[in-house]
């Protein structure tokens, strides 16, 4: 689950100001071209040109994910997600992991829903294995990243990000008495106010859900929303990339986050942190880095370091648990991050 296949969002009231009722996103999209325009117009078309090359380049990939996307909502596979806090500890962490890998779901709508597990007394360390995972990869995001990054990299990032949360899940496990894991819930649990409503983790899946049609409104709703989230966080992206590409000396990057050894690893998961757009925004700009000489081990650490530290994701857990409980799920996830840097710097 990342929080960019996210379709709810808060629509801001019509007596607002304007700049609180514009999309930030579209503003930049129309901003950057007329920039390009006004301080080198010899670059205008070709910034143009690159971005939509490259949006036809993953269209194929994008049709594809948000059609799933759209059938897994209006079929309630969420329901799903439910079955990984059932049974033995250990075997919670292992499908918390993996399930929070796959599940193609918002964060602010995954927040009821581990709020009840957790006052039901389900284990802190099945839930952290859930939030480290679930961020980092869906059906969605895999398709995009493949599209742009190629296969193995989308291969690598979802082995990553399940081992992530098994890392965490048994950290968490084996920690479970001490100071920091103790008593973790914050005394008032809160929903984000995102919109997305009531938790929707009853019930059973029904596949074939276009014989009801509230589930058809539901499939078309998702389709519409994802399409046009995903078409405006990549178009921003891959305007971005063309800028980068064209203004930024390789050799610049190249210093910082290219070579050998361990440092450039570390600081692709330090820059991850705070300069993530999105998952699906961080895609281009990934690639934009790599193409001027940022290392595979950093690309991987940022990617994961990024995801993982994001404000969607990092509020769902910062909504629900107490601070000291927030800060290792941030430092599980940077040495996790900083461990799959290593691991796939040495094998790509």
């Amino acid at each position: 689950m990342t929080e960019t296949t996210h379709t709810h969002s808060h629509t801001p009231s019509p007596n607002a100001p304007l700049w609180k009722r514009l999309d930030m996103a579209w503003v930049a999209i129309l901003i950057i071209p007329l920039l390009v325009a006004l301080f080198d117009p010899a670059q205008f078309f070709p910034t143009l040109s690159f971005a939509g090359s490259a949006i036809l380049h993953t269209g194929v990939f994008i049709v594809f994910a948000v059609l799933m996307v759209g059938y897994l909502k209006a079929s309630g596979a969420e329901a799903l997600l439910a079955r990984a806090f059932e049974g033995r500890e250990v075997r919670m962490i292992f499908m918390a992991a993996a399930l929070g890998g796959l599940s193609p779901f918002c964060s602010c709508e995954v927040i009821p829903f581990i709020a009840a597990l957790l006052a039901l007394g389900a284990p802190l360390s099945a839930v952290m294995a859930f939030w480290l995972a679930s961020p980092l990869m869906d059906p969605a995001m895999f398709l995009v990243t493949a599209g742009t990054l190629g296969w193995e990299f989308a291969f690598a990032k979802g082995i990553a990000a399940i081992g992530l949360g098994i890392m965490g899940g048994f950290t968490v496990k084996l920690f479970a008495k001490s100071a920091v894991f103790e008593n973790p819930l914050r005394k008032a649990v809160q929903s984000s106010g995102c919109g997305c409503g009531p938790s929707p983790f009853d019930g059973k899946p029904v596949w074939k859900f276009w014989k009801e049609a509230p589930r058809r409104a539901a499939f078309r709703q998702t389709v519409v929303e994802n399409a046009l989230f995903l078409g405006k966080w990549l178009l921003l992206a891959y305007l971005i990339e063309a800028l980068m590409l064209s203004y930024v000396p390789a050799e610049t990057i190249a210093s910082f986050l290219g070579g050998e050894g361990l440092k450039p690893i570390a600081l692709g998961a330090l820059i991850g942190a705070p300069a993530y757009l999105n998952g699906f925004a961080a895609v281009p700009l990934i690639h934009a880095l790599l193409e001027q000489g940022m290392s595979n081990g950093a690309a991987m650490s940022f990617a994961i370091a990024g995801g993982v530290s994001c404000i969607p994701a990092a509020l769902a857990v910062w909504a629900l648990v107490k601070p000291r409980v927030f800060v290792a799920y941030l430092g599980i996830a940077m040495t996790g991050a900083f461990a799959a840097g290593i691991v796939w710097n040495s094998v790509a």
